[in-house]
């Protein structure tokens, strides 16, 4: 009986332990979303301190954001896949390996391709030089690798970053997969090998591996390493068939990617069409509206014929026919109508075709295909049109839908280029085109991470930054072809990118107590931690059992000592979105930049300081007798003190040199040798 329970506790075979791990968080993860929910129901029903409102709300409002954050981190885990051993490679597969880089270190390179060159599985390796640098191109062919760079076709078009790097160097290569590589991934011999045979599944898009920084000192200073993301996060999006991709340490399925490239063409195409149709539309009930065109009979059926040639056409398009048809049946019928409109005014029908071509010309070059309608619109308000120079003005920009593209380099972009991470919003049109994804939890590639704050913010700005322009641009949960459990976990990924506005409320929260005495809760009874208590338990033992052997705490103390740098990249993807305000795309920088950053985290020094204000204050009106409440002070003394814990990472970093760890290094160093000399007998 003993050993059946110890065989049940402490499994021999591997599988038999991941699924009793895996049956252990499920447990957890209920428990804690029951306790969640018993909290925050007694929250909003019974605790609410009425008299300080404002600061109340803000603070279950903070409450409740943290919940939902758990609730998704739960699902995630919910379906926690880890994979065994990979099934056997993939015979007779070409492969192309893509090395992308834009002004790096030609010696950083040189390492990467050598690198490449040495994978074992036969391949074809190109460099894919962003920068068009000389210094580059001359090691790629003392290397004896393919050189690809930006033909003419993009001068003066939507680079799209890295996006439109590799986009077209898969215009230019033919191999069946695309091994991708970031500049200073330095790939092990053995990565096609552990990854191709996932494609032996047809229906599998691409396959992604851990990236793991090789440069990362004692203590991880500046949080580079994700452990947490790279292994039980993956794998429970990986459970849900929502494996992300991450830029670089991944293989690829070219089908998929030209798959998605055609897809997206033809929806581009389809929404300038319907971007058209819909200002046509308005145009002519403009025309219908205004008396000095409709009080002739005549006049209003014409009118109101193309007003329903233009819904009719977009109702078409809507139903899915093609885009030549209905631009042929639309431009049937508006000419039909125009031939008998020709008995108008001649002079008001010359003034109306010289206005044609001015407010074509401006309207090439609008921001988003989108939005072709709304702006075409009030363009066309600056003029007073005529019921034929209406028609002729919407005939020229059907006629002028570019099939060709020519404002992109070419046609068809395999990858999404809505956002500065096209890695996240690429996975995602994939998954809804169908395609599978697979994370295989095995380092098969080193990298550099950021060796300073400066670089390491960068960083971490442009991934939140590209990471809510995916969810203002393309919301997971109105993709098409998106499984529930796959929307969710692509929002889950991008609502923790809005901790900001929480964090500055548990931040702010003890400070009003400790200072002036305003309590967001009615009491702090020990009802209030009956119902609290259990909950913040539960909800640290699961991540606890989930990030088991990992460390995870310096990930923890930036998730909240970043928030300036969340709102920020908020503020500025939502100003680039709806305001088409320029993010300032910075690569980050491979060579560390000198000096201590202290001006890069001016909010965080503002909140250190204020929090131990706060202690301060508080512990003085304690002492001096202002206030008499014991318990709820000492408890916000040290909810502000964990605050200053998670906030001590970054004066961490900005301090960090790696001279002085060095040294501290090199102190230790004889001592060691002569120890183990003198085990030698030396």
């Amino acid at each position: 009986m003993i050993s059946k329970a110890m065989g049940w506790l402490v499994p021999a075979r591997p599988q038999d332990s991941r699924g009793l791990r895996r049956d252990v968080i499920r447990v957890l993860i209920a428990t804690d979303i029951l306790f969640g929910v018993y909290y925050l129901a007694w929250r909003y029903a019974y605790s609410i301190n009425w008299s300080v409102l404002p600061f109340a709300l803000a603070l279950l409002a903070a409450e409740t954001y943290s919940f939902v954050d758990s609730l998704l981190f739960g699902v995630t885990m919910w379906r926690l896949k880890e994979r065994g051993e990979p099934p056997p490679r993939l015979p007779h597969a070409t492969v192309d390996v893509f090395i992308t880089c834009y002004n790096e270190p030609v010696e950083l390179l040189c390492r990467t391709v050598r690198a490449a060159k040495a994978i074992a599985t036969p391949h074809r390796t190109y460099l894919l030089d962003d920068g068009d640098s000389t210094a580059m191109k001359q090691m790629a062919a003392e290397e004896h690798v393919d050189y690809i760079t930006r033909s003419k076709d993009w001068r003066h078009r939507p680079r799209h970053a890295k996006a439109g790097n590799l986009s077209n160097a898969l215009m230019q290569t033919d191999g069946e997969f695309v091994l991708i590589l970031d500049a200073d991934q330095v790939p092990r011999p053995h990565i096609l090998e552990r990854t191709l045979g996932y494609f032996r599944d047809e229906g599998v898009g691409f396959v992604q591996t851990p990236q793991v920084f090789y440069n990362v000192p004692k203590g991880d200073p500046f949080g580079n390493q994700a452990p947490l993301f790279y292994g039980p996060i993956q794998q429970g999006k990986d459970g849900w068939n929502a494996a992300f991709l991450c830029g670089s340490n991944a293989v690829l399925r070219r089908e998929a990617l030209l798959q998605l490239g055609v897809v997206g063409y033809v929806r581009a195409m389809q929404d300038n069409l319907g971007g058209v149709l819909r200002m046509a539309h308005r145009l002519f009930s403009k025309l219908l509206a205004d008396g000095r065109h409709s009080s002739d009979p005549r006049s209003r059926a014409m009118l109101e014929q193309l007003r329903r040639a233009a819904a009719d056409a977009e109702a078409s398009r809507r139903d899915g026919d093609s885009l030549q048809e209905v631009t042929f049946r639309f431009q049937r019928r508006i000419d039909g109508i125009a031939r008998a409109l020709v008995n108008e005014d001649v002079q008001q029908i010359r003034a109306d075709l010289a206005a044609v071509a001015t407010i074509t010309s401006d309207l090439q070059d609008l921001p988003e295909l989108a939005e072709v309608d709304e702006v075409a619109f009030h363009a066309l308000n600056r003029h007073e049109w005529s019921p034929l120079g209406a028609v002729e003005v919407v005939r020229t920009m059907v006629q002028a839908i570019d099939l060709d593209r020519a404002d992109e380099a070419q046609p068809i972009l395999p990858l999404a280029t809505i956002s500065v991470t096209e890695d996240m919003a690429t996975a995602m049109r994939l998954h809804g085109l169908g395609w599978r994804s697979v994370y295989h939890h095995e380092v098969l590639a080193l990298g550099m991470a950021p060796e300073d704050l400066r670089s390491s913010l960068q960083q971490r700005l442009r991934w939140a930054q590209g990471t809510i322009q995916v969810l203002l641009r393309d919301n997971p949960l109105f993709v098409p072809g998106l499984r529930l459990g796959q929307r969710l976990m692509y929002l889950a990924t991008m609502w923790g990118y809005l901790s900001g506005f929480a964090s500055v409320i548990y931040l702010v929260g003890p400070m009003i107590f400790l200072v002036f005495g305003l309590s967001p809760v009615s009491s702090w009874s020990p009802d209030f931690f009956w119902h609290l208590v259990p909950y913040l338990l539960l909800n640290q033992l699961l991540f606890t059992v989930v990030g088991w052997g990992k460390q995870t705490w310096r990930g923890r103390q930036y998730d909240l000592a970043l928030f300036p740098l969340w709102i920020q990249a908020f503020t500025s993807a939502v100003a680039n979105v709806f305001f088409h305000r320029p993010l300032g795309f910075v690569v980050t920088p491979k060579v560390r930049q000198s000096g201590v950053h202290l001006r890069l985290i001016g909010p965080q020094l503002v909140a250190i300081a204020l929090l131990v204000v706060a202690i301060v204050i508080g512990l003085l009106r304690l002492m001096l007798g202002v206030t008499n409440e014991l318990g709820p002070t000492l408890i916000n003394v040290g909810w502000a003190s964990y605050d200053l814990v998670l906030m001590s990472a970054v004066l961490d970093a900005a301090f960090y040199f790696p001279g002085a760890a060095a040294a501290r290094a090199s102190r230790s160093r004889p001592r060691r040798l002569r120890m183990r000399g003198a085990k030698n007998g030396d």
